[in-house]
């Protein structure tokens, strides 16, 4: 297996594919969650098991403020406020949804612009299926890039809280979609996430729900085999 990093402007990434592919392997495109970054120890071992196990070439981007990007002031106002709504034990989903929805306004046109000189490389397909895997930070940001980008066909997203903005991007996305919802979520509502599901325009879309919050998805609890039906043509 490849481990390449890259960088595209100020966005930092990572590529990891097989040393030799025996055709044509799908695009799974991997976020992170909040406060993680493109070489979190959990995303690199779901992207080398997408890679050995199912054949894909998987790709990761630091998202604004994330990783080697410096926070702005206005970002490291939302972290405080919502540091400090949580040791008061005061509701933070709402702080987080302003907060990420601000990143993902950020973030969308440098996930496309990663797709964009991907597709250029020789060795990925210009008409590769495109995948996207991430939860809570990285689900804001996906669910709108695959409103408004018609090159991701397939989808898993969870533990993100619906505001009205992302209850309309999710009306757009009809593609296949497996939205994963912690059911013990003290801090995202099981109500948001049954609000998504229900607001996602696809007519393939499977809720998963499982003990837990967020703030840990078991293995177990994710279908590896979602992409490979739906990727593999």
């Amino acid at each position: 297996m490849l481990e390449r990093p890259f960088r595209l402007g100020g966005v930092a990434g990572v590529l990891w594919a097989a040393e030799a592919a025996t055709d044509a392997a799908p695009l799974l495109l991997m976020g992170h969650g909040g406060g993680l970054h493109a070489r979190h120890p959990g995303l690199v071992g779901r992207a080398r098991a997408a890679v050995m196990r199912d054949g894909f070439t998987v790709v990761a981007i630091d998202s604004p403020g994330h990783g080697e990007r410096p926070r702005s002031d206005e970002d490291q106002r939302w972290v405080d406020a919502m540091v400090l709504a949580r040791d008061a034990g005061r509701p933070i989903a709402g702080i987080v949804s302003e907060f990420n929805g601000s990143l993902a306004e950020r973030a969308v046109p440098e996930w496309r612009a990663t797709l964009d000189a991907l597709q250029a490389l020789p060795e990925v397909e210009p008409d590769v299926s495109v995948g996207f895997q991430g939860m809570t930070l990285a689900s804001e940001i996906g669910i709108r890039l695959a409103a408004q980008d018609a090159r991701i066909t397939a989808a898993i997203f969870g533990g993100v809280f619906a505001s009205d903005e992302l209850l309309d991007a999710a009306s757009r996305v009809t593609i296949p979609v497996e939205i994963l919802l912690p059911w013990d979520d003290a801090e995202l509502g099981r109500e948001s996430g049954l609000a998504l599901f229900d607001a996602f325009g696809s007519s393939d879309k499977t809720l998963h729900v499982f003990p837990g919050s967020h703030f840990r998805v078991p293995e177990a609890q994710v279908d590896t085999r979602f992409f490979a039906r739906h990727l593999r043509r």
